[in-house]
């Protein structure tokens, strides 16, 4: 069975592995399409998440001196689509034939606990390219509901990649007036498909300035560029006592954050928003699978235009390419999707 493979930094394979053994309460699943997220998975790629040098302490949820990862690493992979082609006897549901979202990463088959894809079934008709942003559209959600967004809030989004773009519809879809902030002209454009009320061009100057000129300051500001800059440009945005929701994956030390200042004085708050949890005030009504849903929900009434996001549809062989595009050309590519069935 195929799989990709990180051999190490700037070096990736496809590569073989046996398929799993079908047990109890699972099913196989045969991919079609998997996605790449630019963010999480160019971190392994450059070899700068932090898994490869510390140790993350899942019990004290903290990084110590050590190593969670190694190379080589196989199969990550963000989001993937595929057809339920075997059933355990005792599993039903989702039935054989069927075709379903959920998290197995870049490989050609894999299988799965049948309790992981009930709700995860694709409805007829439906483009099963769609399926590989059910993640990425919950990260978007996620980062929205951070911000605690109100009918009629200002709301400035940084970063209008993937999870940026879906974020300012997301927040469009709540209420806000959204400004979209990005170097990238083409994204600006699909930021104000996505509904953004107004785009900005971080290259003509401060964003903090731009916003004042108008408002006071954005009620809130979602950050997605992974750029301390980026986050540093958002809290100077915001008014005095607003929220910022980090939510972009920070390389390295925070080189250009600087929290003396507009921070300290304006009294911002800053809020973490990551995927392997909800909002702590959230928690006990939202999770990950509930935000996943919804957001395909949305998707399927055609509230939010997920395809319109795939820049890229590439075989699974040109792999090594792929990860070279997204890493050398990052501006070209939004959302880049290998293809299984030309490559089984």
């Amino acid at each position: 069975m195929r799989v990709i493979t990180f051999q190490e930094p700037g070096q990736v394979r496809v590569s073989l592995e046996s398929p799993a053994e079908l047990v109890a309460g699972t099913v196989r699943v045969r991919t079609l399409y998997s996605g790449v997220s630019a963010g999480t998975e160019l971190t392994a790629y450059r070899g700068t998440n932090p898994y490869l040098s510390r140790k993350w302490d899942t019990e004290r949820r903290l990084f110590v001196e050590g190593q969670t990862h190694a190379y080589p690493l196989a199969g990550w992979g963000y989001q993937e689509v595929g057809e339920v082609v075997e059933a355990a006897p005792d599993v039903a549901d989702p039935p054989v034939g069927s075709l379903v979202w959920g998290i197995w990463g870049h490989r050609a088959e894999a299988v799965v606990p049948a309790d992981k894809l009930v709700g995860h079934v694709l409805p007829p008709g439906a483009d099963p390219v769609t399926g590989v942003f059910a993640r990425v559209g919950a990260i978007a959600l996620n980062a929205v509901h951070a911000a605690d967004i109100h009918l009629g809030d200002q709301v400035a989004i940084f970063g209008q990649g993937v999870i940026g773009l879906l974020a300012t519809r997301l927040a469009v879809l709540s209420g806000a007036r959204v400004v979209a902030a990005d170097g990238i002209a083409d994204r600006l454009e699909l930021a104000r498909k996505f509904g953004a009320a107004e785009t900005f061009d971080i290259a003509s100057g401060s964003v903090a300035e731009f916003m004042r000129k108008r408002v006071e300051g954005a009620d809130t500001a979602i950050e997605l560029s992974g750029s301390h800059a980026g986050l540093h440009e958002a809290i100077r945005t915001v008014r005095k006592g607003g929220r910022v929701v980090a939510a972009g994956f920070y390389q390295g030390d925070g080189i250009g954050l600087r929290l003396g200042e507009e921070f300290h004085h304006n009294q911002v708050q800053l809020v973490s928003s990551q995927i392997g949890g909800v909002a702590s005030w959230l928690a006990h009504r939202w999770d990950v699978e509930r935000m996943q849903r919804t957001f395909m929900e949305l998707v399927h009434r055609g509230e939010v235009d997920a395809r319109e996001l795939v820049s890229h549809i590439m075989p699974l062989d040109r792999a090594a390419e792929a990860f070279d595009l997204i890493d050398r050309h990052q501006s070209e590519v939004l959302q880049l999707v290998f293809e299984f069935e030309e490559s089984q």
